[in-house]
């Protein structure tokens, strides 16, 4: 089941204080209406009673998909031992285990996992899409605001890369990447029970390192 707690929380805007219900852990299986709410970020809103402000306001959660087999632990730090202990049946079990440190990112990996793509592969088709936007002259690196996946069709992904209301679509050959990561097989390693943060500035860091050899 889905775990929530009640909590109080201060308008940064008029200082009022009130009461929140925040969850620790949502599992999708048990409570599958809940999965919009965390997509779209619904879960995290919440509205000040007395002036009517509304907040996002992000707190460390467990999202748990058993049927398709994956949890996201969101959390801007490090996962602690308990939690990767618990995890590690799951593990074993073959769930994708990863960290989200911002509820974009939670709600993209979400997407990514729904669709049965390795997100390890997403990211390199972020990062090519990335590369090539530059390359190709379309914009500045410094301009580009992101990089997203939006979804896949007859196995080609499509990602876009934003520069504040413009930008570009890439559509990406799933089997492409897939040979791209085959060639560097050690380089793309994951160690899931770790919840590792698989983002732009993991991949990145990966080609630093290299780069540094």
């Amino acid at each position: 089941m889905s775990d929530l707690h009640e909590t109080i929380f201060t308008c940064p805007h008029c200082g009022h204080q009130f009461n929140i219900n925040v969850y620790d852990a949502v599992n999708v299986t048990k409570d599958p209406d809940l999965r919009d709410a965390v997509v779209s970020g619904d879960i995290f809103h919440h509205v000040c009673p007395h002036c009517q402000k509304d907040y996002l306001v992000q707190n460390d959660m467990l999202y748990v998909d058993m049927e398709r087999r994956f949890m996201i632990w969101l959390s801007e730090h490090e996962t602690g031992d308990s939690l990767v202990k618990f995890a590690e049946p799951f593990a074993k079990a073959g769930f994708k285990i990863r960290r989200c440190s911002t509820i974009k990112e939670l709600s993209e990996k979400i997407q990514v996992f729904e669709d049965g793509l390795d997100d390890v592969l997403v990211e390199l088709a972020k990062y090519d899409s990335f590369i090539d936007f530059i390359n190709n002259k379309k914009g500045k690196a410094e301009d580009v605001t992101s990089v997203e996946y939006q979804h896949t069709q007859d196995d080609v992904m499509k990602i876009n890369v934003r520069t504040g209301d413009k930008g570009a679509s890439f559509l990406i050959p799933i089997n492409m990447v897939q040979e791209e990561l085959k060639s560097e097989a050690d380089l793309y390693k994951v160690e899931d029970v770790k919840f590792p943060c698989i983002n732009d500035k993991w991949i990145i860091s990966l080609f630093e390192k290299e780069n540094q050899k």
